[in-house]
């Protein structure tokens, strides 16, 4: 059997890892271009969302809360605009969750992780984080100078408390706006001002500032590379058509100096190593620690461009094109004269292609389902509890009674007057609904609702034993109908259970 050779590049991989290695810390550079004018548009977009959806106002009617998306712990609902959603609706936010997951599987089907780079927390708080420190302590070079010194000056100690102090004060008001989410935003502000904050609400607004400040301060592309499970299963949503940050090797490689004969357009500058958040050298290839934040591309071009060279050494690419253009340039030398041939073997990426449509599909039939869910919404349930220890009781004439819990659900903001009817008893029942102190025209109880609340009422049902000696069951229906006529609100089966005779 022929033992398979391994290229000279990964000899080093056979020699003996360490099992714990210090951490490398990456510094950032700053870059301009397209592509972080877009990060910053994106960052600006989330940050201001995050920070001011707790201020809109949305008028709900009188002693209704006005805060326009609210997660009202006490009451036990979720307000989002004109939405309120109870917690036995929590199907809802399992959809949310569904159709947030697939919309992310889909994003990186068609362009790698653009989640990742662009939009997740982690990112967008990092990239704050790392802009506050340019500010302050200047940009990488200033910052390794200072790190590597072995006495720190007054000047460097100040530099460094007070770029830390902004990350703190940056992530308190990230804390306090997350518990602004479950709680009145203007209230707690006026709490924080006067120095009144509940224990426990300072609590949480702690707990969160110490993650943003831990998470975006210090962790950073530990949390991307370490701690986050999604690049573990990226790879698995990616296929051949599939645009991810990409390192054009058939024209980049050799690498050598710009005045060099027979290299390709890679000068190694490490500009885009430079650059990267995480620290990884897009060209090794597809990385785990790669985020796909693009900056790579703005830095590249950016060299590309100083040498009279043309732009896209490092682009936004496909797995299938790279493999074309290879193809293509195989033939010929290193050099500028592969850039035409390659680039000409490139063709459209397949945005539409069968994941495409499987992700499109699975988002339709969510959402199309939530959508007739909201739409078939009605303003009044009712749930039958029925006793279960004991299951039935029986009397001194003989009859037995059954019992249950009305628990009647009023999502309207003003009561309502229903009728309550049973139907389905055997001949010689009876019923009858405490805490029902009138009746209809056709004499049945009428029960009021609690307004956006659960009212709570007990119903007795008696029967005689008699009946089939196979017969322990029966099956009931309660309606709830509007006391001064009109269509049913709501109706809900049970069962009337009895000993076999």
């Amino acid at each position: 059997m022929s033992r398979i050779q391994k290229p000279e590049a990964f000899a080093a991989d056979d020699r003996e890892q360490p099992l714990y290695a210090d951490r490398v810390r990456v510094y950032p550079q700053a870059v301009q271009g397209p592509v972080r004018r877009a990060k910053w548009v994106i960052l600006t977009l989330c940050l201001g969302l995050y920070y001011l959806v707790p201020w809109l106002r949305w008028d709900r009617g009188p002693g209704q809360p006005d805060q326009a998306v609210l997660v009202d712990m006490e009451h036990g609902r979720l307000f989002f605009l004109w939405l309120e959603i109870w917690p036995q609706e929590v199907y809802y936010l399992t959809g949310l969750l569904l159709l947030g997951a697939i919309a992310i599987f889909a994003a990186t089907s068609l362009f790698g992780r653009v989640w990742c780079g662009f939009t997740c927390p982690q990112t967008v708080w990092t990239d704050l984080y790392m802009l506050v420190e340019r500010w302050i302590e200047g940009d990488r070079n200033a910052r390794m100078k200072r790190d590597r010194k072995e006495r720190w000056s007054a000047a460097d100690w100040g530099l460094k408390i007070g770029k830390h102090a902004a990350w703190v004060v940056i992530a308190a008001i990230t804390g306090g706006a997350w518990v602004m989410y479950f709680t009145d935003a203007p209230t707690l502000a006026r709490e924080v001002l006067a120095f009144d904050v509940p224990l426990t609400t300072l609590g949480f607004i702690g707990l969160f500032t110490f993650t943003t400040y831990l998470l975006a301060g210090w962790a950073r592309e530990q949390v991307c590379t370490y701690m986050c499970p999604w690049p573990r299963f990226q790879a698995a949503m990616l296929d051949q058509d599939s645009l991810a940050v990409s390192y054009r090797a058939w024209r980049g490689e050799p690498r050598g100096k710009a005045r060099d004969a027979g290299v390709g357009d890679c000068v190694d500058c490490r500009a885009c190593v430079n650059v990267c958040p995480t620290g990884v050298d897009i060209r090794d290839g597809m990385q785990l620690a790669c985020i796909n934040c693009g900056l790579c591309i703005d830095a590249c071009d950016g060299i590309m461009t100083k040498l009279g060279r043309e732009k896209g050494l490092i682009g936004f690419e496909t797995v299938g094109n790279l493999a074309a253009a290879e193809a293509a340039t195989a033939a010929i030398p290193p050099g500028p004269a592969r850039c035409a041939p390659g680039m000409a073997a490139r063709r459209p990426a397949q945005l539409l292609r069968p994941r495409t449509y499987l992700y499109a599909a699975a988002l339709t039939l969510i959402g199309g389902i939530m959508l007739i869910g909201l739409a078939s919404r009605v303003p009044v349930s009712v749930e039958a509890l029925r006793d279960r220890s004991p299951l039935f009781v029986r009397l001194a004439d003989g009859g037995i009674r059954n019992s249950y819990t009305l628990k009647i659900s009023e999502r309207r903001h003003s009561p309502d007057r229903l009728a309550v009817a049973v139907e389905g008893l055997p001949p010689g029942a009876a019923w009858q609904v405490l805490d029902a102190h009138e009746t209809d025209a056709a004499g049945r109880p009428v029960v009021a609702t609690r307004p956006d609340g659960v009212a709570e009422f007990r119903l007795f049902v008696v029967t005689s034993p008699l009946g089939r000696p196979d017969e322990e069951s029966t099956p009931l229906i309660i309606r709830l109908l509007p006391a001064e006529g009109g269509a049913e609100r709501a109706s809900v089966g049970t069962t009337f259970l009895r000993p076999r005779t």
